[in-house]
């Protein structure tokens, strides 16, 4: 058979499943790998039907939502069917009195939190590209934000999941209510396999009353012993913070608008990078009456460089939790590592950073939940000519070398040309064996997403 009339039997083997308007060609690429196929099925039947067909025949598929972490991971090995779960996009359920949401996975989270604005509620979370993101692709990803400090990430709000798995079968974890006790928790499995174990369809929430008044609190340290022994102070103390972030002296640029006359692909600075005041900085987001927030203002004393609140505030907090993005619409070659380590060892993570990032020609750049030890590490390229891809390989192993023991270093973006010369998930405190294991049981043909993540 030659390889047009597969290639017309594929598309119309999958048109007649989602419906000729929803299938299309060469649309989309994961990684640089052009996906041959995009589907868009309109209901979890036909996710259902598109996995038993992939499966029949050993086509690789990814599932997406709005392709907004798509470059994270390696590179595929091939893309057959690009499944998107945009249309998948409704709100399935919701009780303002019982607090419980649940939507399809392809919702926007904004829109889902735009929902509950009308009763002030919400989910507390604030990853970045919220306005675009699929709640199936949050999910997917584990992403989180600077609100995990105070509130958790998305796998501490969901209660129930609905998946698809790479046989097609359509099955579901948790439930609609918030006490959910019965059986294995393949819920939590499901949150950060980044679609290498099933498609997500749809997802249950608890929410939670809106806060009414927030104030941020920026203070401001000589060095970075003082600003975490400031941090330890904060944790020790009464006070509970909704967010709680450590930033170092680089970071601040990147707390800004990005650039918008230039192309993100052709900017060069025009300034030396990094700003002029070598302070540390720790950032607390407190929320309350005005009782509680003068509190604040009373406990941290002196240290308090400046207050933000209203739109300010809101503006600053956005900066914060798009700061990889903001790096790399600035410097297209910058690698960008999430790494976590424990509490205790959030200090000697970061002087790892500031250490080996000049040797390998690289400004470090670093912001993170100081509460919690995910830490966002900016390595920024000294010169307009990218790196070689070994000297990213380099820079990120020396980086792990020097991490302390159990914690992650995760690499979400560098140059897909570096990406074959090493591993972008590198070492895991958990059991990698154990995770190729479930991988095997659940996807034996090892159809989705293949060559991304777990091999």
């Amino acid at each position: 058979m030659s390889t047009v009339v597969t290639t017309n039997a594929i598309e119309r083997d999958l048109a007649s499943i989602a419906g000729e308007a929803w299938v299309s060609q060469g649309r989309f690429e994961i990684n640089g790998i052009p996906a041959a196929y995009t589907v868009s099925p309109g209901s979890v039947d036909e996710v259902a039907a598109i996995m038993r067909f992939a499966h029949d025949r050993e086509l690789v598929v990814a599932p997406a939502g709005e392709l907004t972490k798509q470059q994270v991971g390696g590179v595929p090995e091939r893309v057959d069917i690009l499944l998107s779960t945009r249309r998948l996009n409704h709100v399935e359920h919701y009780d303002p009195g019982d607090l419980t949401i649940g939507v399809g996975a392809g919702i926007h989270f904004a829109e889902m939190q735009r929902k509950l604005a009308e009763h002030q509620q919400w989910i507390p979370f604030d990853a970045p590209n919220l306005n675009t993101a699929t709640v199936g692709g949050l999910l997917a990803t584990a992403s989180l934000g600077p609100l995990k400090s105070g509130f958790g990430g998305m796998r501490d709000f969901c209660i129930g999941i609905q998946f698809v798995t790479a046989e097609g079968r359509i099955a579901k974890g948790g439930g609609r209510v918030v006490k959910n006790v019965a059986g294995y928790d393949l819920m939590k499995l499901m949150i950060g396999s980044y679609g290498s174990l099933a498609v997500i369809t749809r997802a249950n929430f608890k929410v939670f009353p809106a806060t009414r008044q927030t104030r941020t609190f920026v203070c401001s340290f000589p060095s970075l012993t003082e600003a975490m022994a400031f941090r330890d102070s904060i944790l020790k103390s009464p006070l509970t913070p909704i967010c709680l972030e450590i930033i170092s002296p680089r970071a601040p640029e990147y707390l800004c608008e990005p650039p918008t006359a230039h192309d993100p692909d052709e900017y060069v600075p025009s300034q030396p990078i990094g700003r002029l005041s070598n302070d540390w900085h720790v950032v607390l987001r407190a929320s309350g009456s005005d009782n509680v927030l003068a509190r604040y203002r009373r406990e941290l004393g002196p240290a308090v460089a400046r207050e933000l609140e209203g739109r300010a505030e809101d503006q600053y907090w956005s900066w914060v939790s798009h700061f990889e993005y903001s790096i790399l619409q600035r410097h297209r070659n910058a690698m960008v590592i999430h790494s976590h380590v424990a509490i205790q060892n959030t200090g000697a993570a970061i002087q790892a950073l500031e250490r080996v990032a000049p040797d390998y020609n690289f400004i470090p750049a670093m912001l993170g939940r100081a509460a919690t030890g995910n830490l966002v590490m900016g390595f920024v390229p000294l010169s307009v000519d990218p790196p070689s891809a070994m000297q990213y390989a380099n820079c990120a192993s020396a980086f792990r070398a020097l991490l302390p023991a159990g914690s992650s270093a995760m690499v979400r973006h560098c140059p897909k040309e570096a990406k074959g010369h090493f591993d972008v998930w590198g070492s895991s405190p958990t059991d990698l064996a154990m995770m190729r294991a479930v991988k095997r049981a659940m996807d034996p043909k090892n159809i989705l997403n293949r060559g991304r993540f777990i091999v």
